[in-house]
């Protein structure tokens, strides 16, 4: 998609006024706003009816930009190196002194920061000079916008302005990695967590269950269409929404394929599209067959596991 500079213009005219904006990015839409502004930011909170004890990601341009406001470690530096910009969080160390609102970090002394891939919002961030904290623009608990129209559909005019970037090339949230203390993953994500591993040269744990929520996406109940949903079926109930990691050849109303051929990153880019089409067709409850617990399909399983507490 071509980048449209007067509307790249634009989103920066809103953001300036403390406006909250939903962007593109690689992963999943951004709801996004001033990360320096206590304003703006308690705007995110309060659209996405998102608990305030449930930190947001900020997003910068690149390393350079992140210096003011956070403490860098070897570890950060070769895994920006290999990862980022892409679909990856690190969990550091504020600075003291630095301008990130309180509302962010919930008062912490960490900070979940990224680097987007999507040529759209790193042009948007080119022109500001401040960063965005930016969680998906969905209400909280619900499915992600992978789509400009989901944010619309999510929020309506309560957003202002809306970057339209297309389809998100992942379809799930980033992989975020604490790098404070002993680095541990904290939410399964785009990027697999044994290629964090390989580059860090030693083997990482996964904390995706803490009974503190100290970064997006820990809570139990998380990505819900808002209807029961149970995993590992084989066969559906009638009148059910049965979705498959593969297409069939008995092609039946109730059938939503997440792709052709079981490739899970295909299968990723269209889970939350799937969830949210069946929704909105009327459906009362979701079965999912069984997805291979590997690769993406890990994170794939952590989605709809959270999405099925409901």
């Amino acid at each position: 998609m071509k980048i449209n500079h007067s509307n790249i213009k634009k989103a920066k005219k809103y953001l300036d006024k403390n406006y909250c904006i939903g962007v593109p990015t690689e992963t999943v839409y951004g709801l996004a706003a001033n990360a320096y502004s206590n304003i703006a930011v308690k705007k995110i909170f309060r659209l996405k009816k998102r608990p305030k004890t449930n930190p947001l990601i900020v997003h910068y341009l690149d390393i350079d930009s992140l210096k003011k406001d956070c403490l860098i470690n070897n570890d950060f530096i070769k895994l920006y190196k290999e990862f980022s910009p892409g679909p990856i969080t690190y969990i550091l160390k504020l600075k003291k002194g630095s301008n990130i609102s309180k509302y962010v970090t919930n008062k912490s002394k960490n900070l979940a920061v990224r680097f987007p891939k999507h040529k759209a919002l790193k042009s948007l961030l080119k022109l500001l000079n401040y960063p965005l904290a930016a969680p998906s623009a969905n209400i909280s608990t619900r499915v992600s916008a992978v789509q400009a129209t989901d944010v619309k559909e999510e929020f309506g005019s309560k957003v202002k302005y809306i970057l339209d970037g297309g389809k998100c090339n992942v379809g799930l949230e980033s992989t975020i990695v604490k790098l404070v203390g002993k680095p541990c993953i904290l939410r399964l994500g785009g990027l697999d967590n044994t290629k964090i591993q390989r580059v860090l040269g030693y083997k990482i744990t996964i904390n995706t269950a803490s009974n503190k929520i100290i970064t997006p996406g820990q809570s139990r109940l998380h990505y819900s269409p808002g209807i029961p949903l149970k995993m590992n079926i084989v066969k559906p109930k009638k009148n059910q929404a049965f979705i498959l990691i593969k297409e069939r050849k008995i092609k039946l109303d109730n059938y939503f394929y997440l792709s052709k051929k079981c490739d899970l990153n295909e299968a990723a880019k269209n889970l939350y599209s799937c969830l949210r089409k069946i929704k909105n067709k009327g459906y009362k409850s979701i079965a999912v067959e069984k997805i291979p617990n590997k690769g993406l399909g890990k994170t794939i399983n952590d989605r709809l596991n959270r999405a099925s507490s409901y």
